[in-house]
C-alpha cells in the first residue's frame, strides 16, 4: 500500500459520503430511531434483584450491532456500484492498488462508524439513561471496530454479487446467524456444543463479549482487549480476502 494514495482514497470516499444525504441519514438517524424502539420495548420490563436492567443489557449490544448491519449494507452496495458503473475499472488503471482502495473504504467507513456510534451512544447514555460500569468511550471504540468489520465483510461479499438485490441478500446470511449466536438471547456457554462451536468462530460473538465486559467492569479488562484484537484481526483478514476476490466489473 501507498500511504499517500490510501489517504487520497479515504478522502474521496468521505467526500462521496458527505454529498449522499440518504446515506448520511441512514448512518446517523437510523441507529437512534432503532434505539428509541428498543427503549420503549424494554422500559417497563421488571428488573430481577442484582441484575442490570433489560434495556441496559440489550441496548449495549445493539450499539455494537447497529453499525455492523448498516455499514455492511452500505459498503456492499457502494462497491457494487463502483464495479457496475466502470469506476473501479478506471481507478485500477491508475497507481491505485486493490489494497489501497479497500483499506481506504475501511478507514473512511470506520470514521463514519465512529461518528455514528458516538451519536447513538450519546443518545443512549444521556437521553435513555443507559447505565454501564465502563466508559462510553470504550463502547464507541468497540462499535467503531465493529463498523470496520462490517465494511470488510461487505466488500468481500460484494465480489460475489452482480446486482444490488444480490448484495442485499448477503445481509441476512452474514448478520442474522451472528445476532442469534452472539450471546444476546442465550449465553454462549449454555448453547448446545455445536452451536457454541459455531459461535466461537463468528467475530460478532467477541465484540458482544467485549461490550458485556464494558457493561460489567469499570476498567478495561484483558478479555475486552483480547476480544477487540480478535475482531480487528477478522476485519483485516476480510479486507485482504476482499482484495484477493475483487473483480474490476460485474458480469
Amino acid at each position: 500500500m501507498n500511504l499517500r494514495i490510501l489517504a487520497a482514497t479515504t478522502g474521496r470516499i468521505l467526500r462521496q459520503l458527505r454529498h449522499d444525504r440518504r446515506t448520511l441519514a441512514l448512518l446517523v438517524v437510523l441507529p437512534t430511531v432503532l434505539l428509541t424502539l428498543v427503549y420503549f420495548m424494554y422500559v417497563d420490563q421488571p428488573t430481577p434483584p442484582g441484575q442490570p436492567a433489560v434495556f441496559d443489557r440489550v441496548a449495549l449490544i445493539m450499539l455494537g450491532f447497529f453499525p455492523f448491519i448498516i455499514m455492511f449494507l452500505v459498503t456492499s452496495i457502494a462497491m457494487l456500484r463502483e464495479r457496475t458503473t466502470g469506476t473501479l475499472e478506471r481507478l485500477l488503471t491508475t497507481p491505485l492498488s486493490k489494497l489501497d482502495l479497500l483499506f481506504g473504504y475501511g478507514l473512511a467507513f470506520g470514521l463514519a462508524g465512529a461518528v455514528q456510534a458516538t451519536i447513538a451512544s450519546a443518545v443512549a447514555y444521556w437521553v435513555f439513561d443507559l447505565d454501564t460500569a465502563g466508559s462510553i468511550g470504550l463502547v464507541v471504540l468497540i462499535s467503531a471496530v465493529n463498523a470496520v468489520l462490517a465494511v470488510a465483510l461487505g466488500l468481500f461479499c460484494s465480489a460475489f454479487a452482480r446486482t444490488e438485490f444480490q448484495a442485499v441478500q448477503f445481509l441476512p446470511v452474514v448478520a442474522v446467524p451472528q445476532l442469534l449466536l452472539c450471546g444476546l438471547f442465550v449465553p454462549r456457554g449454555e448453547m448446545a456444543g455445536w452451536l457454541q462451536a459455531v459461535s466461537d468462530v463468528l467475530p460478532l460473538s467477541y465484540s458482544v463479549e467485549a461490550l458485556q465486559e464494558v457493561g460489567r467492569h469499570v476498567d478495561p479488562t484483558g478479555t475486552m482487549w483480547r476480544d477487540l484484537a480478535i475482531v480487528s484481526g477478522a476485519a483485516v483478514g476480510a479486507l485482504v480476502l476482499a482484495a484477493a476476490t475483487l473483480r474490476r466489473r460485474s458480469g
